[in-house]
């Protein structure tokens, strides 16, 4: 039976997220129920309890941490419907110049394998005390953003516009899915082909501030003229999620050494692994989250060392003692002492 939401029951499920951690929920494996390509290089998985049973309930903007085949760690939004419990659905973009995560998921999990689970979070909830809501997406920043205009839209006294932003059609997640919805027409779908200069004008709908909750998840260009255009609006009423931080101007991935303060100990770094996949892999626990250089639960003290930081939360001024362990990495190949 699909549950129909009101207005008091998302609220709620809201509030029992907001101290309700998959960290802390008893399941640690998911079995992969379906596998299928969705638009040109995304992938949608559909995940189930091993066992047969119930998932955690979850609310728009959660997402859950997969260790892929090849041992990365990886944050992947849950995509919907939000009502449904006997599995969960992520769609995954592969991204072949990526840090391997992607492509080890897409190219090294099928139908009926078991993935490991890690935890999960909601760092970007969808606020329910307003009425009205913003939803822009690019690329597969559709994700959180998808389950956010289903859960509305059982809402009926929410209102809400979609704004899909891609390079065509066939690389748009869930395109059919959107234009067949019975709330097709808060939905606009918008593609550039690739050309900056042909990007969706957001000016006439963030012009005016208004009651609305501005929700934005998609590339770093995306989300940089989504603040900028929004920086006349109220602080509360904005809300940005990043998949990733900026990758434009880093250096290629080197092998590079840490050492541990606390113990002496060196480990090495080897290009397609993060700081902190070695460090749990050496058994050393440091918090994490989005794993994507963009919440700050990872960061740790800097002793020493040339840092190329790739978040997108220290200030400057932090930046010569902190690092973000998840996406920083060593400039040059040059060692990095933290304070472990």
């Amino acid at each position: 039976m699909i549950a129909v939401y009101t207005l008091s029951s998302l609220r709620a499920s809201v509030q029992t997220m907001s101290s309700f951690s998959f960290a802390a929920a008893p399941l640690s494996a998911l079995r992969v129920r379906r596998k299928q390509p969705i638009a040109r290089d995304i992938v949608r998985f559909e995940l189930v309890d091993p066992a047969g049973a119930d998932l955690p309930a979850w609310t728009p903007g959660a997402h859950i941490r997969l260790l892929t085949p090849g041992g990365h760690t990886r944050s992947y939004s849950l995509c919907g419907p939000v009502q449904a419990r006997d599995h969960w659905a992520i769609a995954v973009k592969r991204d072949a110049n990526g840090r391997g995560g992607s492509v080890s998921l897409i190219d090294g999990v099928q139908e009926g394998d078991t993935l490991t689970m890690l935890g999960g979070d909601n760092l970007f909830p969808l606020d329910t005390d307003a009425d009205q809501h913003i939803l822009i997406a690019g690329g597969i920043g559709i994700t959180p953003l998808y389950a956010m205009a289903q859960a509305l839209a059982l809402m009926p006294t929410q209102s809400f516009h979609l704004y899909v932003c891609s390079r065509d059609a066939q690389s748009t997640a869930f395109l059919s899915e959107l234009q067949q919805a019975p709330w097709r027409e808060c939905v606009s779908v918008h593609h550039d082909g690739g050309d900056p200069s042909q990007s969706l004008d957001l000016w006439p709908v963030l012009e005016t501030p208004s009651a609305a909750h501005v929700y934005c998840c998609g590339p770093q260009g995306l989300m940089d003229s989504v603040r900028d255009m929004s920086g006349h609006w109220p602080a509360h009423q904005i809300h940005f999620e990043s998949f990733g931080a900026a990758t434009q101007g880093w250096a290629d991935n080197q092998a590079f050494d840490v050492v541990l303060q606390a113990s002496g100990r060196r480990l090495n770094v080897p290009p397609e692994r993060s700081i902190l996949e070695c460090l749990r892999s050496a058994g050393v626990a440091v918090a994490s989250s989005c794993e994507s250089g963009t919440c700050g639960s990872c960061k740790t003290g800097l002793i020493a060392g040339q840092v190329e930081h790739r978040d997108l939360v220290l200030l400057p001024e932090q930046r010569s003692q902190h690092i973000m362990v998840c996406v920083s990495r060593s400039i040059h190949g040059g060692t990095l002492e933290l304070a472990l």
